[in-house]
Protein backbone atom coordinates (compact mmCIF):
# COMPACT_ATOMS: atom_id res chain seq x y z
CA UNK A 1 0.00 0.00 0.00
CA UNK A 2 2.76 2.45 1.04
CA UNK A 3 4.82 1.51 -2.01
CA UNK A 4 1.84 2.13 -4.29
CA UNK A 5 1.24 5.60 -2.82
CA UNK A 6 4.94 6.40 -3.22
CA UNK A 7 4.84 5.35 -6.86
CA UNK A 8 1.79 7.52 -7.49
CA UNK A 9 3.53 10.53 -5.93
CA UNK A 10 6.59 10.02 -8.13
CA UNK A 11 4.44 9.72 -11.23
CA UNK A 12 2.58 12.92 -10.36
CA UNK A 13 5.74 15.06 -10.13
CA UNK A 14 5.91 17.51 -13.05
CA UNK A 15 8.80 17.21 -15.54
CA UNK A 16 10.12 19.01 -18.58
CA UNK A 17 7.56 17.21 -20.70
CA UNK A 18 4.74 18.92 -18.78
CA UNK A 19 5.80 22.46 -19.68
CA UNK A 20 3.34 23.95 -22.19
CA UNK A 21 4.79 24.43 -25.65
CA UNK A 22 3.81 28.11 -25.58
CA UNK A 23 5.90 28.65 -22.44
CA UNK A 24 8.86 26.88 -23.99
CA UNK A 25 8.54 29.12 -27.06
CA UNK A 26 8.72 32.22 -24.83
CA UNK A 27 12.00 30.96 -23.36
CA UNK A 28 13.46 30.13 -26.78
CA UNK A 29 12.96 33.72 -27.91
CA UNK A 30 15.92 34.67 -25.70
CA UNK A 31 18.28 32.00 -27.05
CA UNK A 32 20.50 31.85 -30.13
CA UNK A 33 19.62 29.60 -33.09
CA UNK A 34 22.29 26.98 -32.23
CA UNK A 35 20.98 26.83 -28.65
CA UNK A 36 17.41 26.42 -29.90
CA UNK A 37 18.42 23.53 -32.14
CA UNK A 38 20.21 21.82 -29.25
CA UNK A 39 17.19 22.12 -26.93
CA UNK A 40 14.88 20.74 -29.62
CA UNK A 41 16.28 17.29 -28.80
CA UNK A 42 14.97 17.32 -25.22
CA UNK A 43 11.35 16.27 -25.76
CA UNK A 44 8.23 16.80 -27.84
CA UNK A 45 7.32 20.17 -26.29
CA UNK A 46 10.77 21.62 -26.95
CA UNK A 47 10.83 20.12 -30.43
CA UNK A 48 7.47 21.69 -31.26
CA UNK A 49 8.42 25.09 -29.83
CA UNK A 50 11.76 24.98 -31.66
CA UNK A 51 9.85 24.76 -34.96
CA UNK A 52 7.51 27.63 -34.16
CA UNK A 53 7.28 30.42 -36.73
CA UNK A 54 7.09 33.01 -33.95
CA UNK A 55 10.43 31.83 -32.53
CA UNK A 56 12.29 31.82 -35.82
CA UNK A 57 10.77 35.03 -37.12
CA UNK A 58 12.35 36.77 -34.12
CA UNK A 59 15.77 35.52 -35.31
CA UNK A 60 15.32 36.82 -38.85
CA UNK A 61 16.07 40.44 -39.83
CA UNK A 62 12.86 42.44 -40.18
CA UNK A 63 13.40 42.78 -43.94
CA UNK A 64 14.33 39.17 -44.64
CA UNK A 65 11.90 39.21 -47.56
CA UNK A 66 14.33 41.50 -49.38
CA UNK A 67 16.91 38.72 -49.23
CA UNK A 68 14.35 36.12 -50.30
CA UNK A 69 13.57 38.33 -53.30
CA UNK A 70 16.87 37.32 -54.94
CA UNK A 71 15.82 33.64 -54.76
CA UNK A 72 13.20 31.75 -56.80
CA UNK A 73 9.63 32.58 -55.62
CA UNK A 74 8.85 29.14 -54.15
CA UNK A 75 11.28 29.74 -51.27
CA UNK A 76 8.89 32.32 -49.82
CA UNK A 77 6.43 29.56 -48.89
CA UNK A 78 8.86 27.90 -46.49
CA UNK A 79 8.32 27.95 -42.72
CA UNK A 80 10.41 30.50 -40.81
CA UNK A 81 12.82 27.87 -39.47
CA UNK A 82 13.58 26.65 -43.00
CA UNK A 83 13.95 30.24 -44.20
CA UNK A 84 16.54 30.90 -41.50
CA UNK A 85 18.38 27.69 -42.45
CA UNK A 86 18.29 28.70 -46.12
CA UNK A 87 19.54 32.24 -45.52
CA UNK A 88 22.27 31.19 -43.11
CA UNK A 89 24.05 29.76 -46.15
CA UNK A 90 25.48 32.14 -48.78
CA UNK A 91 22.77 33.29 -51.19
CA UNK A 92 24.29 34.27 -54.57
CA UNK A 93 22.89 37.12 -56.65
CA UNK A 94 23.97 39.46 -59.45
CA UNK A 95 25.01 36.52 -61.68
CA UNK A 96 26.69 34.81 -58.74
CA UNK A 97 29.19 37.64 -58.25
CA UNK A 98 27.73 38.72 -54.89
CA UNK A 99 26.60 36.76 -51.86
CA UNK A 100 24.50 37.59 -48.84
CA UNK A 101 23.83 35.47 -45.77
CA UNK A 102 22.75 35.57 -42.14
CA UNK A 103 25.20 34.94 -39.34
CA UNK A 104 24.13 31.63 -37.79
CA UNK A 105 24.44 32.86 -34.22
CA UNK A 106 23.10 36.41 -34.38
CA UNK A 107 20.94 36.37 -37.52
CA UNK A 108 22.60 39.58 -38.73
CA UNK A 109 23.21 40.25 -42.41
CA UNK A 110 26.64 39.81 -44.03
CA UNK A 111 27.65 40.37 -47.65
CA UNK A 112 30.56 39.64 -49.97
CA UNK A 113 31.30 41.08 -53.42
CA UNK A 114 33.56 39.19 -55.84
CA UNK A 115 36.36 40.90 -57.75
CA UNK A 116 34.39 39.90 -60.88
CA UNK A 117 31.72 42.41 -59.84
CA UNK A 118 34.27 45.24 -59.66
CA UNK A 119 35.62 47.61 -62.30
CA UNK A 120 39.36 46.90 -62.53
CA UNK A 121 41.52 49.12 -64.73
CA UNK A 122 43.25 47.01 -67.39
CA UNK A 123 41.41 43.78 -66.56
CA UNK A 124 40.80 43.06 -70.26
CA UNK A 125 44.53 43.11 -71.05
CA UNK A 126 46.18 39.80 -70.16
CA UNK A 127 49.57 41.52 -70.01
CA UNK A 128 48.37 43.10 -66.78
CA UNK A 129 45.65 41.00 -65.19
CA UNK A 130 44.49 37.37 -65.22
CA UNK A 131 41.57 35.52 -63.66
CA UNK A 132 42.92 32.73 -61.47
CA UNK A 133 40.74 29.80 -60.34
CA UNK A 134 41.26 28.79 -56.70
CA UNK A 135 39.59 26.97 -53.82
CA UNK A 136 40.79 29.71 -51.46
CA UNK A 137 38.03 32.08 -52.54
CA UNK A 138 34.32 31.72 -51.76
CA UNK A 139 33.78 32.72 -55.42
CA UNK A 140 36.39 30.21 -56.67
CA UNK A 141 38.13 32.90 -58.75
CA UNK A 142 40.44 35.83 -57.92
CA UNK A 143 41.94 38.61 -60.02
CA UNK A 144 45.75 38.35 -60.26
CA UNK A 145 47.82 41.41 -61.18
CA UNK A 146 51.12 40.70 -62.95
CA UNK A 147 52.26 44.30 -63.45
CA UNK A 148 50.68 47.72 -63.97
CA UNK A 149 51.39 51.41 -63.42
CA UNK A 150 47.83 52.68 -62.87
CA UNK A 151 46.29 50.43 -60.21
CA UNK A 152 42.59 51.05 -59.62
CA UNK A 153 39.74 48.80 -58.42
CA UNK A 154 36.22 50.22 -57.99
CA UNK A 155 32.93 48.66 -56.95
CA UNK A 156 29.38 49.47 -55.95
CA UNK A 157 26.58 47.58 -54.25
CA UNK A 158 23.00 48.65 -53.58
CA UNK A 159 20.92 46.62 -51.16
CA UNK A 160 18.35 47.26 -48.39
CA UNK A 161 20.69 46.33 -45.52
CA UNK A 162 19.04 46.22 -42.07
CA UNK A 163 19.88 48.95 -39.58
CA UNK A 164 23.36 48.31 -38.18
CA UNK A 165 26.97 49.52 -38.17
CA UNK A 166 28.96 47.77 -40.89
CA UNK A 167 32.66 47.35 -41.65
CA UNK A 168 33.86 47.18 -45.27
CA UNK A 169 37.13 45.36 -46.02
CA UNK A 170 39.17 44.25 -49.05
CA UNK A 171 40.64 40.71 -49.05
CA UNK A 172 44.08 40.79 -50.68
CA UNK A 173 47.03 38.42 -51.14
CA UNK A 174 50.61 39.33 -52.08
CA UNK A 175 52.09 36.73 -54.40
CA UNK A 176 50.68 34.06 -56.69
CA UNK A 177 49.78 30.79 -54.99
CA UNK A 178 49.17 27.28 -56.28
CA UNK A 179 49.36 23.65 -55.22
CA UNK A 180 52.32 21.45 -56.01
CA UNK A 181 52.37 17.81 -54.96
CA UNK A 182 49.49 18.55 -52.61
CA UNK A 183 51.28 21.43 -50.88
CA UNK A 184 50.51 25.15 -51.11
CA UNK A 185 53.35 27.12 -52.68
CA UNK A 186 53.68 30.85 -53.42
CA UNK A 187 55.52 32.58 -56.24
CA UNK A 188 56.64 36.18 -55.71
CA UNK A 189 58.21 36.69 -59.13
CA UNK A 190 55.88 39.62 -59.97
CA UNK A 191 55.48 41.01 -56.43
CA UNK A 192 56.96 44.50 -56.30
CA UNK A 193 56.17 48.18 -55.83
CA UNK A 194 53.84 47.96 -52.81
CA UNK A 195 56.39 49.36 -50.35
CA UNK A 196 57.06 52.57 -52.30
CA UNK A 197 53.75 54.44 -52.06
CA UNK A 198 50.62 53.61 -50.02
CA UNK A 199 47.39 52.31 -51.50
CA UNK A 200 44.33 54.49 -50.89
CA UNK A 201 41.17 52.69 -49.75
CA UNK A 202 37.87 54.60 -49.87
CA UNK A 203 34.15 54.11 -49.33
CA UNK A 204 31.14 56.38 -49.64
CA UNK A 205 27.41 55.83 -49.16
CA UNK A 206 24.32 57.26 -50.84
CA UNK A 207 23.49 59.26 -47.69
CA UNK A 208 26.83 61.08 -47.67
CA UNK A 209 29.01 58.99 -45.34
CA UNK A 210 32.68 58.68 -46.30
CA UNK A 211 35.76 56.88 -45.04
CA UNK A 212 39.29 56.45 -46.35
CA UNK A 213 42.61 55.02 -45.28
CA UNK A 214 46.13 54.68 -46.67
CA UNK A 215 48.32 51.63 -46.34
CA UNK A 216 51.57 50.31 -47.82
CA UNK A 217 50.77 46.70 -48.59
CA UNK A 218 54.30 45.49 -48.00
CA UNK A 219 55.49 47.08 -44.77
CA UNK A 220 57.09 43.91 -43.46
CA UNK A 221 58.97 45.73 -40.68
CA UNK A 222 55.88 46.74 -38.72
CA UNK A 223 52.34 45.78 -37.83
CA UNK A 224 49.14 47.78 -37.66
CA UNK A 225 45.42 47.09 -37.30
CA UNK A 226 45.53 44.90 -40.42
CA UNK A 227 48.07 42.53 -38.88
CA UNK A 228 51.45 41.42 -40.16
CA UNK A 229 51.90 42.16 -43.87
CA UNK A 230 53.78 38.99 -44.74
CA UNK A 231 53.75 37.79 -48.31
CA UNK A 232 51.83 34.65 -49.09
CA UNK A 233 48.94 35.33 -46.69
CA UNK A 234 45.39 36.55 -47.21
CA UNK A 235 44.93 39.87 -45.40
CA UNK A 236 41.71 41.82 -44.88
CA UNK A 237 42.28 45.56 -45.17
CA UNK A 238 39.64 47.56 -43.34
CA UNK A 239 38.45 50.52 -45.39
CA UNK A 240 36.07 51.95 -42.81
CA UNK A 241 32.63 51.79 -41.23
CA UNK A 242 29.23 53.10 -42.23
CA UNK A 243 25.87 53.26 -40.47
CA UNK A 244 22.55 52.11 -41.86
CA UNK A 245 19.60 53.69 -40.05
CA UNK A 246 16.75 52.25 -42.12
CA UNK A 247 16.59 49.50 -44.73
CA UNK A 248 14.28 51.65 -46.86
CA UNK A 249 15.51 53.23 -49.04
CA UNK A 250 18.24 50.77 -50.04
CA UNK A 251 21.78 51.86 -49.17
CA UNK A 252 24.24 52.27 -52.05
CA UNK A 253 27.87 51.76 -51.07
CA UNK A 254 30.77 52.67 -53.37
CA UNK A 255 34.27 51.47 -52.61
CA UNK A 256 37.69 51.64 -54.21
CA UNK A 257 41.33 50.71 -53.88
CA UNK A 258 43.91 52.62 -55.91
CA UNK A 259 47.57 53.47 -56.32
CA UNK A 260 47.80 55.69 -59.39
CA UNK A 261 51.31 57.10 -59.02
CA UNK A 262 52.69 56.21 -62.45
CA UNK A 263 56.32 56.83 -61.48
CA UNK A 264 56.69 53.15 -60.63
CA UNK A 265 55.03 49.85 -61.51
CA UNK A 266 53.52 47.36 -59.07
CA UNK A 267 52.41 43.76 -59.37
CA UNK A 268 52.12 40.30 -57.90
CA UNK A 269 48.79 40.91 -56.14
CA UNK A 270 45.57 38.87 -55.84
CA UNK A 271 42.23 40.63 -55.26
CA UNK A 272 39.56 38.28 -53.93
CA UNK A 273 36.52 40.12 -52.60
CA UNK A 274 35.07 42.93 -50.52
CA UNK A 275 33.17 42.01 -47.36
CA UNK A 276 30.47 44.01 -45.59
CA UNK A 277 29.92 42.66 -42.08
CA UNK A 278 28.43 44.12 -38.87
CA UNK A 279 31.36 45.78 -37.11
CA UNK A 280 31.12 44.18 -33.67
CA UNK A 281 30.46 40.78 -35.26
CA UNK A 282 33.66 41.09 -37.28
CA UNK A 283 35.62 42.11 -34.17
CA UNK A 284 34.25 39.15 -32.17
CA UNK A 285 35.19 36.75 -34.94
CA UNK A 286 38.70 38.17 -35.00
CA UNK A 287 39.00 37.44 -31.29
CA UNK A 288 37.61 33.93 -31.80
CA UNK A 289 34.38 34.48 -29.87
CA UNK A 290 32.21 33.43 -32.81
CA UNK A 291 33.01 30.64 -35.22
Amino acid sequence: MGASISNLEEESKPGLGDIPESCVACVLLYLTPPEICNLARLNRAFRGAASSDSVWESKLPHNYNDILAVLPPHHRDLCKKDIFALLSRPVPFDDGNKEIWLDRVTGRVCMSISSKAMAITGIEDRRYWNWMPTEESRFHTVAYLQQIWWFEVDGVVKFPLPADIYTLSFRIHLGRFSKRLGRRVCNFEHTHGWDIKPVRFELSTSDGQQASTYCCLEETDQEDSNGNHNRGCWVEYKVGEFIVGESDPATEVRFSMKQIDCTHSKGGLCVDNVSIIPSDLKARRRRGVLK
